[in-house]
């Protein structure tokens, strides 16, 4: 099965991190990718820039409209994701915690829908 593991965090406490601290958090993430290739669950990985570079879009009665900035009113933000294949969703959590952002944000962890196709 696959599953998306949402990163969330506050960007104020990546933003307030000494630069010592920051570098080690990217080689920290990088390896940990590393070893999700290694072991087979990595399908891919992306980090997001800022949410203060997002825009949201809404289509409402066919009439588009764009705001910038994300619409969520929390202190996370949603930071990345990493799209895995785990046997199950204990496995997929167990690979959510090895996540290094686990220890300071939270990691949402959601099996991927499986849009059925009828013919």
């Amino acid at each position: 099965m696959r599953y998306l593991c949402q990163v969330w965090f506050e960007p104020s406490e990546v933003e307030g991190m000494a630069s010592a601290e920051k570098k080690k958090l990217d080689r920290d993430s990088l390896a940990y990718d590393e070893d999700l290739v290694q072991s087979g669950h990595m399908i891919a990985a992306q980090a997001l820039q800022s949410p203060k570079s997002a825009v949201t879009v809404r289509v409402r009665n066919g009439e588009m409209s764009v705001t910038d900035g994300p619409y969520a009113e929390t202190k996370e933000q949603l930071g990345g994701f990493i799209l895995i294949e785990a046997k199950d969703l204990n496995d997929a959590i167990r690979v959510a915690a090895g996540i290094p952002l686990a220890r300071m944000g939270s990691i949402e962890v959601r099996p991927i829908y499986e849009i059925p196709i009828e013919n």
